[in-house]
């Protein structure tokens, strides 16, 4: 519906995101709440929206789109004057001018403003001053609403008028695809809409160009793709481009051109019919790089541990597999090895056993992980401090150098298919010169999320030295975890008896009977059988949208495990609703969002929270539209009405998400079968999440075509050609 009035007093207005609450003078006043453009006091808004009934503020209009025009009226204009958008004006000020010039008041501000003088108090400068200020805001309105007749919402023009200000209207009608690499939030179909509008030729370079990129970005994004077979590449850009088949050497010309610019790299060189882009290339060249640097310059040693290895497992009252000391005493005698192994094949023990030995041999060490969870959990269990790689590096400080070296001979990094290869290219480049690195992971799970594929990558390369784990040693009677997912990886179906005290399976077909099941085995079966807290079930699923999918299963846990209460502040944001309590999960890098940490007695404080960081909602302010997130580490994070596009609810997560982390209990949700996404590696992966237990609930026919199902989609990148090319 429709709601036009003018605004009699801002409440509160967020100026990075445009997020405000305003008492708005209709025939009767009404609280509007939402996305407006800048406004002052005194302006006529027409807005559409609905009427929404708020528990703790009652009775609001939520805007959905917000067209401004001046105001009218004598006592409009005065509060327009005087609202706070022209400095130096008080009400005294605004009446004067209002009841010289009248109906011309605006009129004479913007075009000739120094007949302002003519009011008592207002000086040549003051006069120049106003209309300036005036200029300035009207300019930044009529933008916005340039760009709001292109369908572009009012949160993302005050994005793209913030990157671009004056310049904005310019820019959009010259080269609207400059956009999508400035703006966040702007893609192609957004850029290509702008461009059509402005009428752009269909075949236009920076059209086609802008398109090449696009797939590549987002084989990037959404497959963790570094380079595309040029035959893909050009399929997905005409796709795109709704181009019909003749115009397929259009796109072919297009990348040629954008290879001689340097933007685009072709992979021929390398016996391969890629394409990639040019700053994905120089990445996975400079990872190849620094690895060969690392294991040409450390130093081979040839130490025969036998003694220090048993002093160890005599200490730690243990017995380590021949292919455990294998893989200590390769670790500790070269430049770079890679130790491969599943759940309960004893990483966690054969690091400790690595960190005693440098210790014994005189090395300093550092302990890190891609992720905060991943680190904790390293620290946890070795007894020493572990880091993000991010902390380690202090990536996200103003002060960090690529140039900077490592305090330490040895770095160590577990999880290391989860690092993204910008985060691994840093920690590569530093290591000091003869400094040695030890990668940990397990071959068998997802790869990261972000683009790339290290493990796999390093692996296939032949050139740095893998040592496999493959006796299980976390193992006895009474838990089966380690062992069903060894049997699943190898495509074997395990029993589903039931008599396993840590590994269950609930058969269960219908939608609603599955997630029944869920919410029942979060809220009550399982905090009673193992007497933990329902905030210590992680539900782990393998697709997000759809009848068991993580949107619904998060919709209806939220319900269940953190109800409404008048006592919990609450926030809006799209069709999702965050209260205090809520579990929450981090879904993008952001290096800018702030935070604050209790060390001992003092407070420190950074930047940088981390795709996959998840938290707790502690306090919710609507007056300051923001809210705060505590995560598992003791960083707490404000997020403002504007950031909370990078929150999502973590009650239930996806697989990939899970990736690194280690929950108490996991409950797996395999409700529905698809041959592409539900495969054997994903539910490997989900299983060994698990510390105490895990519970598989859904179809045991979908369960068992996941188990047969090795498909794995192949991901195209190019760092193992590079590690076997002989320019390194």
């Amino acid at each position: 519906m429709e709601l036009v009035g003018n605004i009699e007093s801002i409440v509160f207005r967020n100026a990075e995101n445009g997020y405000t609450v305003a008492h708005i003078a209709t025939p009767k006043r009404v609280t509007c709440v939402g996305i407006f453009p800048p406004v002052t006091e005194g302006e006529r808004v027409i807005m559409t929206g609905e009427h929404v009934v708020n528990k703790n503020f009652g009775e609001q209009f939520k805007v959905t789109s917000v067209k401004v025009s001046p105001p009218t009226g004598r006592e409009s204009m005065i509060r327009y004057l005087s609202g706070g958008l022209f400095k130096g004006i008080g009400e005294i000020t605004a009446k004067n001018i209002v009841s010289t010039f009248g109906e011309r008041t605006f009129e004479v501000i913007e075009f000739h403003p120094q007949e302002l003088v003519k009011v008592k108090g207002v000086s040549m400068q003051k006069a120049e001053s106003i209309g300036n200020q005036f200029a300035e805001f009207r300019a930044m309105q009529h933008t916005i609403i340039f760009l709001q007749e292109f369908d572009i919402s009012l949160n993302l023009a005050l994005k793209i008028y913030r990157t671009y200000e004056g310049l904005t209207e310019s820019i959009v009608r010259n080269n609207p695809f400059r956009l999508i690499e400035d703006v966040d939030g702007v893609g192609f179909a957004t850029a290509d809409m702008l461009a059509i509008a402005m009428g752009l030729d269909k075949e236009s370079g920076f059209r086609v160009g802008a398109a090449v990129v696009h797939v590549l970005k987002n084989a990037a994004s959404t497959k963790g793709h570094t380079y595309l077979p040029i035959g893909m590449l050009v399929r997905e850009a005409m796709k795109l481009l709704a181009f019909e088949e003749d115009k397929e050497h259009v796109v072919i010309a297009a990348i040629d051109d954008m290879q001689l610019e340097g933007t685009l790299v072709y992979l021929n060189d390398y016996k391969m019919n890629g394409v990639m882009l040019a700053s994905y290339c120089k990445l996975e060249k400079s990872i190849a790089r620094n690895l060969m640097r690392i294991m040409g310059h450390s130093v081979e040693l040839d130490l025969d541990l036998d003694e220090e290895i048993a002093a160890f497992e005599k200490r730690q009252g243990v017995t380590l597999h021949p292919s455990q000391k294998e893989a200590i005493t390769a670790a500790v005698n070269s430049g770079c090895v890679v130790i491969s192994g599943g759940p309960g094949t004893g990483k966690t023990t054969i690091i400790k056993c690595i960190i005693e030995l440098l210790r014994g041999q005189g090395y300093s060490f550092a302990l890190t992980a891609p992720t905060g969870r991943a680190a904790k959990r390293m620290s946890e269990a070795t007894g020493s401090v572990a880091k993000t790689i991010h902390r380690l590096l202090d990536l996200h400080s103003n002060d960090y150098s690529s140039d900077q070296k490592l305090d330490a001979d040895v770095v160590i990094v577990d999880e290391i298919s989860m690092a993204d290869e910008y985060v691994f290219n840093a920690l590569l480049k530093a290591i000091p010169i003869g400094g040695k690195i030890i990668l940990v992971g397990d071959k068998d799970q997802l790869p990261s999320v972000g683009a790339g594929n290290i493990l796999a990558d390093v692996i296939s390369s032949g050139i740095v030295p893998v040592k496999y784990l493959t006796h299980i040693y976390r193992q006895s009677s009474d838990s089966n975890i380690a062992l069903y997912a060894h049997m699943i990886n190898g495509g074997n179906v395990p029993e589903f008896d039931n008599k396993s005290r840590d590994f269950f399976f609930d058969n269960v077909a219908e939608p609603d009977a599955v997630l029944q099941d869920v919410l029942s085995l979060c809220t009550s079966r399982l905090p009673r059988y193992f007497g933990v807290d329902p905030a210590d079930v992680q539900v782990l699923a393998p697709l997000k949208r759809g009848d068991g999918g993580v949107e619904s299963l998060n919709v209806e846990l939220q319900k269940v495990v953190n109800p409404p209460a008048k006592e919990k502040g609450e926030m809006i944001s799209g069709d999702r609703i965050f209260r205090v309590g809520d579990r929450v999960i981090h879904t993008v890098n952001n290096y800018q969002l702030g935070w604050v940490q209790k060390v001992g007695d003092r407070y420190e404080a950074g930047e940088g929270v981390f795709n996959g960081d998840i938290g707790r909602i502690l306090e919710v302010s609507r007056a300051e539209a923001e809210l705060k997130v505590e995560f598992e580490d003791g960083k707490v994070a404000t997020y403002t009405a504007g950031d909370l596009d990078q929150l999502t609810h973590a009650y239930a997560i996806s697989v990939h998400k899970s990736q690194g982390s280690e929950f108490p209990v996991a409950v797996v949700v395999i409700s529905r079968y698809n041959p592409i996404v539900t495969s054997r590696n994903l539910l490997y992966t989900a299983i060994t999440r698990a510390k105490r237990a895990v519970v598989l609930v859904g179809d045991k026919q979908n369960v068992i075509k996941m188990i047969k199902n090795n498909y794995t989609e192949k991901r195209h990148t190019a760092l193992g050609l590079f590690l076997k090319d002989n320019e390194y």
